[in-house]
């Protein structure tokens, strides 16, 4: 990255955590608010998990363009777009007849997509040096973001005497906000050429592509079925629903704290299998906890849980950019991990919620995400070996994936 003023550049992570905060309250705030929502609209459990499963779909669908946006009007003019989209979408959830929920959450997952896709290919361009800190705090906020709507939602309906619609759109106030402030960035940000990218067609033939995907996707899975139905896990057990939505937030929590090192951790390696192996073993401490003793052992639970959500979501956002040797690579390899990732992501909260209608009880759920999470192993192992999605160097083998070291003054 060219010499930049320390100004410049520490606004510019302030605006990539800012960015960040945004990016989980519109999906994480149903859960706690699903009982309620469910007394008054009379959905289903898997109707209502499609407030959370639609945006996760539109994860995937707008994943591929985002790339293409963000060449064709400049990533800082995208990431303005994406905000705009997500402020619309949750406003649009304000309206009374029930379908504009689902069109709301629609129109917020459009605008996360691109988001999500093209801050990983800011931090390649702007601190190829810092890769594994920049990572940290991009992971820290989405977790930061996710465990405010998890434990404040409720507390915010009943303290402030909001309908549950009310505080369900409550979160796009923040969003329009960093839209705010971001205005003048993008404003003075000229647009670039919107050139093909080399990187388009050979991404999608790449077994490391594939490899990172699937680890995205699965450990994405296990999250956001969790986000949207832990609290109802907990209260079906006897737990009040404020405590419920106490425990999702300490989930999210907990992940800050593993999403604090591993980027950090990664970044400094060539290989992360030892990291996808504690995802993976904390999400199996986890479910079969809550299998035994749901409310009873809670809070051991959701601790383990949420540092391996931690540990799998602050990694895999940390592979697109170890896996490849350029910011369009980065940002090619975000777009097709999380297209894929989010399309698989979206079988979670609608899986688990159509297993409980057909049984009743939350044993199925729990069991099939439990099977998910041996898929979730190997895929891990695989994006976890020292490859990028870039030809091997001449000669053999494969370019370091670490970031460069700087040059010599």
């Amino acid at each position: 990255m060219p010499s930049r003023p320390t100004r410049d550049v520490v606004l510019l992570a302030a605006a990539i955590a800012l960015f960040s905060l945004n990016l989980r309250p519109a999906l994480v705030a149903v859960g706690p608010l699903a009982p309620q929502l469910r007394a008054d609209t009379g959905l289903s459990a898997a109707s209502t998990s499609l407030l959370t499963t639609l945006p996760l779909v539109c994860f995937g669908l707008f994943a591929t363009l985002a790339p293409r946006l963000g060449r064709r009007i400049g990533l800082e003019r995208a990431l303005l777009v994406a905000l705009l989209l997500l402020v619309a979408g949750t406003a649009l959830r304000l309206a009374v007849p029930t379908a504009a929920l689902f069109a709301g959450s629609a129109v917020a997952g459009a605008g996360i997509a691109i988001a999500n896709v093209l801050l990983p290919g800011v931090v390649k361009r702007d601190f190829p040096h810092r890769t594994g800190p920049m990572m940290a705090l991009y992971s820290v906020a989405l977790n930061g973001g996710a465990a405010l709507a998890a434990g404040v939602t409720v507390p915010l309906e009943d303290a402030l005497g909001l309908s549950w619609r009310t505080a369900l759109a409550l979160w796009g106030v923040a969003a329009l906000a960093t839209a705010l402030l971001w205005l003048p960035q993008a404003r003075a940000t000229p647009p670039r050429s919107a050139g093909p990218s080399a990187h388009a067609r050979g991404v999608w033939r790449s077994p490391v592509a594939w490899a990172v995907a699937l680890f995205m996707g699965l450990q994405s899975l296990e999250f956001y079925a969790l986000a949207a139905w832990l609290p109802t896990i907990l209260r079906d057990d006897g737990m009040s629903a404020s405590t419920a939505g106490l425990m999702a937030a300490l989930m999210s929590a907990s992940g800050i704290a593993a999403s604090l090192v591993v980027p950090v951790v990664a970044a400094r390696s060539r290989r992360q299998r030892g990291l996808t192996a504690v995802a993976a073993v904390g999400f199996l401490v986890g479910l079969v906890g809550l299998l035994i003793a749901p409310a009873g052992g809670a809070l051991a639970w959701v601790l383990v849980l949420g540092l391996a959500q931690g540990t799998g979501i602050s990694l895999a956002l940390t592979l697109f950019v170890l896996r490849s040797r350029t910011a369009e690579a980065a940002g090619e390899l975000s777009g097709m991990a999380q297209t894929v990732g989010y399309l698989i992501a979206a079988a979670g909260p609608l899986g688990a919620g159509a297993l409980h209608d057909a049984t009743g009880t939350w044993t199925a759920p729990l069991l099939a995400l439990l099977v998910a999470l041996g898929a979730f192993a190997v895929a891990g192992w695989r994006a976890g070996a020292d490859r990028t999605i870039e030809a091997p160097v001449p000669g053999g083998g494969h370019p370091p994936v670490g970031p460069a070291p700087p040059a010599a003054a």
